[in-house]
């Protein structure tokens, strides 16, 4: 049991009771199609066993290169740097003396 768990939610936690509510987010889940990667152990699938009827699970095998990122459908996605501007260009602020 040293492999992972990918859980995903496919049915909504609305007119279910806080228990059940807050094992789904206790999982990682947001939302019906959120994923989630998740240890495979005893207190893991208990807790899967608790909403079975939300979730669907997938048992993934442990991989070597140690990929444990959990993922989420539509979650926040990482912003890049702003792009630097070239130092050629002219400062837009600066007023032209000429």
């Amino acid at each position: 049991m040293a492999g992972k768990l990918k859980v995903t939610q496919t049915k909504s936690t609305i007119s279910h009771i806080a228990r059940n509510r807050a094992t789904v987010k206790a999982l990682g889940l947001h939302g019906i199609g959120s994923t989630s990667v998740v240890a495979d152990n005893p207190a893991t699938r208990g807790m899967v066993r608790q909403v079975r009827f939300l979730v669907t699970v997938e048992e993934i095998a442990d991989s070597a290169d140690g990929d444990s990122r959990k993922t989420s459908k539509g979650g926040p996605k990482a912003r890049s740097a702003a792009p630097s501007r070239s130092e050629d260009a002219p400062d837009p602020k600066e007023k032209a003396t000429a």
